[in-house]
């Protein structure tokens, strides 16, 4: 069995090249005339320097991170509902923007993914394990038994995976190994709130690790409201800005499932749910699955 750390470790070295299904439904860009400040060393003078420290997910911390940035990645994290919440957290169900439904066992690694074929819309269900990239999978009812054509859904279906994970758990990975952070200084966001800006680069982690984003923490929900993507890492202006909106309690975490939109097109996580218990036929078995069946986790365990 995978631990939940470990599991999300695996996620987290691909975590750089996540923008890929965003950027295929975007018909314009976002690009604003604005110059990332230079990072600050100094402490963010509206966050409490109390504030116990939250472990990273796995190995230290880049040495380049400052404190600054790094104190507030534990304070997001402490209002998410804390790492040790996070990691307690047994499965999560989303869709991503109306096109894929995801069930994860995060301790386990294994994932239930259902979209329609892009070309044909024929009906896809996958199951697999993230960790191995092995599983079934069946197009249109008929179980794929070609082991070329498996091999190839599964790689997709992992990309998938990490792609739409990353656009709804970024907050709880701020802190994973490859990542230096980098506290930029008190920043407006775009609906005129004022925020504390975190920068985020990457050594060695993914594909792109030449990518770089800016995380715009509210003051005053101390919750990741605003994210700017950057293509390369000396940009000085964003490809693009995305809201994080409407957050709320599922379990024992916070998850927000509001991206504002794109090129006309809505972006939303849909069927968010945290559950404690689910039955391995969710993992095994192609047949329907009706989630509301099921009891989620409360939020006071």
């Amino acid at each position: 069995m995978f631990s939940a750390i470990s599991s999300w470790a695996r996620f987290g070295r691909f975590a750089s090249s996540v923008l890929v299904v965003l950027c295929s439904l975007a018909q314009t860009s976002f690009a604003q005339d604005m110059k990332p400040p230079s990072p600050a060393t100094t402490q963010p003078t509206s966050r409490p320097a109390q504030d116990a420290p939250d472990p990273p997910a796995e190995g230290p911390i880049a040495d380049e991170s400052d404190a600054a940035a790094i104190a507030l990645a534990d304070l997001t994290m402490k209002a998410m509902g804390g790492r040790q919440a996070w990691d307690e957290t047994r499965y999560i169900a989303w869709n991503f923007f109306g096109s894929r439904r995801h069930i994860w066992d995060k301790h386990t690694g294994n994932v239930r993914i259902e979209y329609a074929d892009s070309e044909s819309g024929e009906p896809i269900i996958l199951l697999m394990n993230i960790n191995t990239i092995k599983g079934r999978a069946w197009r249109n009812d008929d179980e794929v038994a070609d082991a070329e054509a498996l091999k190839e859904m599964l790689k997709r279906g992992k990309g998938a995976w990490i792609n739409d994970g990353y656009w709804l758990l970024m907050p709880y990975k701020l802190k994973d190994p490859g990542v230096t952070l980098k506290y930029l200084g008190e920043k407006m966001m775009e609906d005129g709130r004022s925020a504390e800006v975190v920068q985020l680069t990457f050594t060695d982690v993914g594909n792109t690790p030449q990518n770089k984003y800016h995380v715009y923490i509210a003051n005053d929900t101390q919750l990741v409201e605003q994210w700017d993507y950057f293509s390369n890492a000396d940009d000085v202006e964003p490809r693009f800005k995305i809201p994080w909106r409407d957050w709320k309690r599922h379990g024992r975490i916070m998850l927000s499932g509001d991206r504002g939109e794109r090129g006309g097109q809505a972006l939303k996580h849909t069927g968010i749910a945290v559950f404690d218990e689910l039955p391995e036929s969710v993992f095994t078995s192609p047949e329907p699955i009706d989630l509301s069946q099921f009891e989620q986790a409360p939020s006071d365990r």
